[in-house]
């Protein structure tokens, strides 16, 4: 008899721990002692580096709250539980954005408005903006004629997409672009229409404005020209 109950007792131990390794998620599998085992990816929000009315009058503390608190606290964590849930495999964001056209719609436009939205905020700083300078300003004028040309396109596609999305200022392997997507899509994804590396991005869903400007996106757009750290955006364009 103690034979036969020690021989069930290994047989349904190694029943209920194969049943654990096949329901658990690569998330949950990854090497906690870093023994070379892939960990899966986890988005993260990061830190605002301003307290939420540091932007008023151009962004009102409330908007900035809920836009931080709500809104980008949900999609991270919608993101996370998707890539959880769905056993995604993608160790890097880049990976991740290469591959969003094979992603659900979950994966895809949470981590798509996760990302984004960390690079807004990191975008923003209190003050009065003095514009880019050296070399990233130089491009600029080469580009587009000149910095108040770039502003005006830059400015004419935010106010143009039509219902949710974003407008970019990106870095085509040299050239600078303006585009425009919608949604939470940006142009990392691996269908973006026009594709290269974000150097500065717009939020004109109606959740960044509407509280302070109502259906005035363009007013919206006009003030946010005021609080953009050029600082950071140059830092970009040096990588």
């Amino acid at each position: 008899m103690e034979t036969n109950t020690r021989r069930s007792f290994i047989k349904n131990t190694i029943t209920a721990s194969l049943a654990v390794a096949i329901s658990t998620p690569l998330a949950a599998l990854a090497d906690t002692e870093n023994k070379g085992a892939v960990v899966a990816l986890k988005f993260t929000q990061i830190p605002l580096k301003y307290a939420y009315n540091a932007l008023e009058p151009n962004i009102d503390a409330l908007t900035m709250e809920i836009h931080y608190t709500k809104h980008h606290t949900a999609y991270v964590k919608n993101v996370n539980d998707a890539i959880a849930a769905e056993n995604i495999p993608y160790a890097t964001e880049a990976e991740f954005f290469n591959n969003a056209s094979k992603l659900s719609a979950k994966a895809r436009n949470n981590g798509g408005g996760a990302w984004n939205h960390n690079f807004f905020f990191e975008t923003l700083k209190p003050g009065t903006s003095a514009g880019p300078q050296g070399k990233l300003k130089a491009d600029i004028d080469k580009s587009f004629g000149s910095f108040d040309k770039f502003k005006e396109q830059f400015s004419a596609a935010a106010a143009s997409r039509f219902g949710s999305g974003w407008a970019w200022l990106v870095n085509d392997k040299g050239t600078l672009k303006i585009t425009s997507t919608a949604n939470q899509d940006n142009p990392l994804f691996d269908n973006a229409e026009i594709k290269g590396t974000p150097l500065l991005g717009l939020d004109v869903w109606e959740h960044a404005y509407y509280l302070k400007y109502q259906n005035k996106r363009p007013d919206y757009i006009a003030n946010w020209w005021n609080v953009i750290d050029w600082d950071v955006v140059a830092k970009r364009y040096s990588i």
